[in-house]
């Protein structure tokens, strides 16, 4: 059953059952609220993906979550292990995590080794010990760690399928939910008898983009509920796993209905507000684009400082909070000033290394918190690079479009051209503004014109959402206080003039 953003939130519990979070960021909005209580699912992975941070985690939060009082049951986690590493090596592992909490042991958390019970007594014996350590533990949640080994213990596929139902049974009877961390051949695909039988099924992997590995996780199985298809970046820092819904798929549908009336909205610069039919249309989306060096930055600039009751944020790719500043200090932008109050905020991440959906969820997180109204992100071409599927770029980017256009955010984007204005990943050398439609709504384009020994710097508006423009290029200059530009386009039709004359002079 496959669901799509805000349906996800909607579909709550299947049959009145109750949902049972996981504990991993990011991983409930792609289940549609978590687990179901009772329920048995696997988690398959390939070494070092993360199955056992994974299980430790939903441990730790499941039991953290039932102490918060307020006449609400306690939670209890039991973690057993079959074929793994000791329990002194796995916590001294997981101790440097964020959600580890040695007082949640043993009371909370009991950590227990299996693995003799099934060399002596076999699947039965197992399912004998976790019905009875269950019970006596009182646990709500239980993992088990090396299922693998069970299933290699088994005398034939039969035993092995029955011991998956009996879990189900006990599991479904007591209202235990259960993970079963196993593990994965790499791009094992096979469709094994025990995932046709539990309720869910979680794959962890890793895969290399170029030099770089991403982990990713998928859901290829959930009963009851609709859920995100497909894969999703996972990211294990300090604070254990984070997953990342993919942009595209948890804002198929924006997360509210936009509002675009309004006013027009100023750039701050008066002469390309009239170019543009008046200003920025409401809730709008405008690229910039020009080649490097040309004053993309500075306009954008001027366009957070332009309104200095609206927040604004400035995502960059290229510069630093600190380059920034000195940036807007250097040419004395009011947006300085709003920089170091606190209203304009900054959000820097390198065009290194990075997660283009952990990128988009960082910055819709920064909008929503700090109630942003204008938006300026520096550098579409770099956030484009750190997406590892390059397919994606322009669904994520509609999706992150429409997403600002409903939080009530107009935004602006830098992108790189030729020196001409030609956007550089443009088919056989021709503008690709067919691309930009579902970007956004406005173009601005900046290209530079030499003549002689000098270096002019022309701007012109391509095209604005419901307004009459005038494309009529216009010269600018940067000086102190910002861009400087033409009212009107007879300085760069005399250049442009100048230039062609001396080019057909030369012929």
């Amino acid at each position: 059953m496959t669901g799509t953003g805000p349906s996800l939130g909607q579909a709550g519990a299947y049959g009145g059952l109750e949902r049972v979070p996981t504990g991993i960021a990011g991983l409930d909005a792609i289940l549609g609220g978590g687990l179901f209580r009772g329920g048995v699912y696997i988690v398959q992975g390939t070494p070092g993906s993360g199955k056992t941070i994974f299980g430790n985690q939903a441990c730790y939060t499941h039991a953290a979550e039932g102490r918060s009082g307020g006449g609400a049951p306690e939670h209890r986690a039991l973690y057993v292990t079959l074929l793994a590493e000791s329990h002194a090596r796995m916590l001294g592992h997981i101790a440097p995590l964020g959600f580890f909490d040695p007082a949640l042991i043993p009371d909370r958390i009991t950590y227990l080794s299996a693995f003799r019970t099934l060399q002596d007594e076999g699947l039965s014996g197992l399912l004998t010990l976790l019905r009875r350590e269950t019970a006596a533990r009182e646990a709500s949640l239980v993992v088990l760690d090396g299922l693998v080994a069970a299933e290699e213990t088994a005398s034939s596929a039969l035993e092995f399928k029955t011991f998956i139902h009996e879990l189900q049974t006990q599991a479904a009877a007591t209202g235990t939910t259960v993970l079963l961390l196993t593990s994965a051949s790499a791009g094992a695909d096979m469709v094994a008898a025990e995932h046709t039988m539990v309720d869910g099924l979680i794959a962890l992997s890793s895969r290399l983009v170029g030099r770089r590995a991403e982990r990713e996780l998928e859901v290829r199985k959930f009963r009851g509920s609709g859920f995100l298809r497909g894969r999703h970046a996972v990211r294990i820092t300090d604070a254990g796993v984070r997953v990342f819904p993919r942009i595209e798929a948890c804002l198929r549908v924006p997360s509210r209905r936009d509002h675009v009336e309004g006013p027009p909205l100023t750039t701050g610069l008066p002469a390309l507000d009239a170019m543009l039919g008046g200003g920025l249309p409401h809730h709008s989306t405008t690229l910039v684009g020009g080649p490097a060096g040309i004053g993309k930055t500075t306009l954008g600039l001027q366009f957070l400082g332009a309104d200095p009751e609206a927040p604004g944020l400035v995502c960059g790719f290229y510069e630093s909070e600190a380059a920034i500043l000195a940036k807007a200090r250097a040419l004395r932008l009011p947006v300085a000033g709003l920089i170091e109050s606190g209203r304009v905020a900054v959000m820097w991440q390198p065009a290194t290394e990075g997660l283009i959906d952990e990128t988009c969820a960082d910055l819709l997180d920064a909008i929503r918190n700090r109630g942003v109204r204008r938006v300026f992100i520096d550098g579409l071409d770099a956030m484009s690079r750190i997406a590892g599927d390059q397919d994606r770029i322009v669904r994520i980017f509609a999706a992150l479009t429409a997403e600002l256009r409903a939080l009530g955010v107009t935004a602006m984007y830098t992108r790189e051209t030729d020196l001409r204005g030609t956007f550089l990943d443009a088919p056989s050398g021709e503008p690709s503004l067919r691309q930009t439609s579902s970007v956004a709504e406005n173009v601005v384009l900046m290209r530079s014109c030499v003549l002689r020994s000098g270096v002019h710097r022309l701007i012109a508006v391509a095209k604005a959402r419901d307004s009459q423009i005038d494309p009529r290029l216009r010269v600018f200059d940067i000086r102190p206080g910002g861009l400087a530009i033409d009212d009107g386009p007879d300085r760069a039709e005399a250049i442009l003039a100048d230039r062609d004359l001396t080019r057909s002079g030369g012929e």
